[in-house]
């Protein structure tokens, strides 16, 4: 009868997507790792931020997640266009990675990550020409305010 063995895995200390703690052998007070990732993943996995700041809020609820603005002041700098936790009455950072989509709920804007934070572009209404269909224009119109509603394009224009 033949047993297979299994090697014994080599992990990191984090894990390779939003660097969360990974636990190990013999380590000593493991709930505060365990504890952080959680709360990271509570955070994250929404994939939402309150909102876009390059400082601070003055009184942060524990557990709300911010998209940090470069560049970035007080607590926060040397943090630009990372996420920023409160957890345990401190802030905690993570990277985006290229692909991340986070909807912004104080821009109501859905953004995405590909080395700095993106927008869609917003087309252009179609303005004269030899046959104006008014019918055409307002369907795009209507469509482009579709995608607005569901933060694909930004209300107020910026990110």
């Amino acid at each position: 009868m033949e047993t297979i063995m299994t090697k014994v895995a080599a992990f990191p200390s984090t894990t390779t997507q939003l660097a969360l703690p990974l636990l190990f052998p013999g380590q000593a007070q493991k709930e505060f790792f365990l504890n952080e990732a959680l709360s990271i993943l509570d955070a994250m996995v929404p994939r939402t931020v309150l909102a876009s700041l390059d400082a601070p809020p003055v009184n942060p609820e524990p557990g709300t997640c911010y998209r940090i603005l470069a560049p970035a002041k007080d607590a926060w700098t040397g943090h630009d266009n990372a996420f920023a936790i409160m957890i345990g009455g401190d802030w905690q950072y993570v990277q985006p990675v290229a692909g991340m989509a986070v909807y912004d709920r104080a821009a109501q804007s859905l953004l995405q990550y590909d080395g700095e934070w993106r927008l869609a572009p917003e087309p252009t209404a179609p303005k004269g020409g030899n046959v104006v269909d008014s019918e055409a224009r307002q369907a795009l119109a209507d469509l482009v305010e579709a995608l607005r509603i569901f933060g694909l394009f930004p209300r107020n224009g910026t990110i």
